[in-house]
């Protein structure tokens, strides 16, 4: 028999101990999410750009650390925007010197992007204290509490994942199969 809590049930949930438990979760997740997009806003603002502008710019720092090539291209399915969105924001990049285009050296029909040391310099000064505050918060965790937060952040992926378009599948459901 599943123990129940006292009080109304949520739209959403039931009155189970299990639920109320997962409700507090979910609560929590929606606190964080809040404070991180917050947190996004102040960046942006901060560095007068829009969420995409600062996602190309993190894309591209992080492939400079393992030397690998980027193109407009890798960059628009990256977003999964059109090449000429991509290239009007690029533009825009360019233009306040926070990336360059260059020749790709063994294919001319090709163009690299990379982020400009004045970008990175900017990235590592806005967004190293916000890591370095968040990864503070990590300190002190047990093995066992790192597993369980990454096997409960992987499980949440997993079922958001499951959400297409307007209409969302239990995480559980498996296709339909014909006979």
């Amino acid at each position: 028999m599943t123990e129940h809590i006292a009080g109304p049930p949520s739209y959403w949930y039931s009155d189970s101990v299990e639920d109320a438990r997962g409700a507090r979760v979910m609560g929590a997740l929606r606190a964080y999410r809040a404070a991180e997009m917050s947190m996004r806003r102040r960046t942006q603002t901060s560095m007068a750009m829009s969420e995409n502008e600062l996602l190309v710019l993190r894309f591209l720092t992080r492939r400079s650390r393992h030397h690998a090539d980027v193109t407009p291209v890798d960059l628009s399915r990256y977003l999964g925007v059109s090449t000429a969105s991509m290239t009007a924001l690029l533009d825009r990049l360019e233009k306040t010197g926070h990336l360059q285009r260059t020749p790709h050296p063994r294919d001319r029909r090709k163009i690299l992007v990379s982020a400009t040391p004045h970008a990175e310099d900017d990235m590592r000064e806005i967004l190293g204290v916000m890591h370095a505050h968040m990864m503070s918060a990590t300190h002190g965790m047990t093995e066992d509490e790192a597993v369980a937060v990454t096997a409960f952040l992987e499980r949440m992926c997993a079922a958001v994942n499951t959400v297409d378009g307007d209409r969302a599948r239990p995480a559980t459901a498996t296709p339909d199969v014909a006979a």
